[in-house]
């Protein structure tokens, strides 16, 4: 099991620690077909590893060596089967995997305390720093094609999840804390024309401001733009291809660097942006979102509907499924009973600590109650739809800390059986394409123990 979760935490690590490691001396370890795996690249696995608590500290380079020829057979074969990936693919990945590496490096400082950037380490551009990993991705993400396509059909059946669990050790299964599972009815104030109108008669002022100077894009994003994610950074937004909202992009592309943009609708409201620089279809805009705002009538009208909706359940005048139908407006939860998505997860069970990280007022209002009673009405903030709605939160489950088991966790054992299935298929397909790839190992890890026939046996 350890090795199989080192296989599939490595997997999504691989190429990654490129960016984070310093160059040292190197030589060739391995080979697949034209792929060579270098010695200083085995080093920056190990570095990333011990960065990780949740990888065990026994792991060897004879692991990790396996784990890089695995997947150079999976690029390799994605060569022959001429696998195609678009720049656009390799561009939204580039800027995933730079995000984590500036989160990972936010409190990292040099000897005299400032601030550590990936630029400043390598002492280039993220454009030239992109431009050198370009093909490192790729080919990464051609390796997932590869691997996606030999475990895309495989599920389990009922009777293959009961012998998986009853393989496991009766003191090896795994110790389940508390988890809970929620349902909501929500209902969003309505925006009407005339909140448009307000807020595209907000927007148009403050861009007659910018654009005559009297005010810039920094200070008019920082003191009016309702969108949390940029307005303390003067709305700036680094971007790629197919990462924003179409009319967004559309309108980053059509701009020559320093043009300010006429106002535009999306789902989130009015923009207008800045463009401040481009290259190829990497870019970086300064933008300023208002969004309409709900009226007080539109306010009261909403709570007067909850407030109904709440005595009616109170009086059992309707089911729960049935209040979910007649009441609720929330698109991400009515065709769903109100079930409440765990974003950690993509299911509906939610330990404490998930609930506390994402929605930490839910958890205050609903740890008094018992299952099925539910909270009055409230006013909360949904970062889905960025905008405000009032509620009702049901408890649907409360579970008890236990021992995993069949019945309460099927799900869970479900998934680990379809795990352990798929990770056989990749064995045994690794094991067909050894015998027809062009292989070397070093001589250093010759002695190496590998789960695969990596090194031909002696006549």
């Amino acid at each position: 099991m350890k090795y199989q979760l080192l296989i599939s935490f490595l997997f999504t690590l691989a190429f990654t620690n490129v960016f984070a490691q310093p160059k040292m001396i190197d030589k060739v370890i391995g080979q697949v077909g034209d792929n060579i795996v270098l010695y200083s690249e085995l080093e920056g696995q190990k570095q990333s590893l011990k960065q990780n608590s949740a990888v065990p500290e026994s792991i060897d380079q004879c692991v990790l060596l396996e784990q890089m020829l695995y997947n150079f057979l999976l690029v390799n074969q994605a060569e022959l089967d001429s696998i195609q990936i678009s720049d656009e693919q390799v561009d939204a990945e580039m800027e995933n995997r730079l995000r984590v590496i500036e989160n990972q490096m936010k409190n990292v400082k040099d000897d005299k305390g400032n601030p550590i950037t990936i630029e400043s380490f390598y002492g280039k551009t993220k454009s030239q720093i992109k431009e050198e990993f370009r093909v490192t991705i790729k080919k990464r993400l051609q390796g997932q094609e590869v691997e996606r396509g030999i475990t895309a059909d495989l599920d389990v059946s009922p009777m293959e999840v009961e012998n998986f669990f009853n393989s496991i050790p009766k003191d090896s299964l795994p110790y389940i804390n508390s988890q809970l599972s929620f349902q909501q009815i929500a209902i969003f104030p309505k925006i009407t024309k005339s909140d448009k109108e307000i807020a595209q008669k907000k927007i148009v002022e403050i861009r007659k401001s910018v654009v005559s100077g009297k005010m810039t894009m920094c200070a008019a994003a920082f003191s009016n733009s309702d969108d949390p994610g940029s307005a303390k950074n003067c709305g700036r937004y680094e971007a790629t291809r197919g990462m924003m909202a179409r009319t967004f992009e559309a309108t980053a592309y059509s701009l020559k660097v320093g043009e300010i943009s006429e106002v535009f609708e999306t789902e989130f409201g009015f923009h207008f942006m800045q463009l401040i620089d481009r290259k190829g279809d990497d870019y970086i805009v300064s933008h300023i979102l208002i969004s309409p705002k709900f009226s007080l009538d539109s306010l009261d009208a909403s709570s007067k509907r909850m407030e109904k909706c709440y005595e009616d359940l109170k009086q059992n005048k309707y089911t729960w499924d049935d209040a979910v139908r007649i009441y609720s407006n929330d698109v991400n939860t009515k065709e769903n009973k109100g079930f409440i998505t765990n974003p950690i997860t993509g299911e509906i069970k939610w330990s404490i600590e998930q609930v506390n990280e994402v929605d930490p007022m839910m958890f205050q209002l609903t740890d008094g109650l018992e299952i099925n009673q539910v909270t009055s009405p409230n006013l909360y903030y949904d970062f889905n739809e960025r905008k405000e709605a009032i509620r009702i939160v049901r408890v649907a489950e409360r579970t008890k800390p236990h021992v995993g088991n069949l019945k309460d966790d099927y799900n869970l054992f479900r998934m680990m059986a379809l795990e352990d299935k798929k990770q056989k298929v990749i064995l045994a397909w690794t094991k067909t394409k050894i015998s027809t790839a062009y292989i070397r190992i070093d001589d250093s890890f010759k002695d190496c123990v590998f789960q695969n026939q990596w090194i031909p046996k002696a006549p």
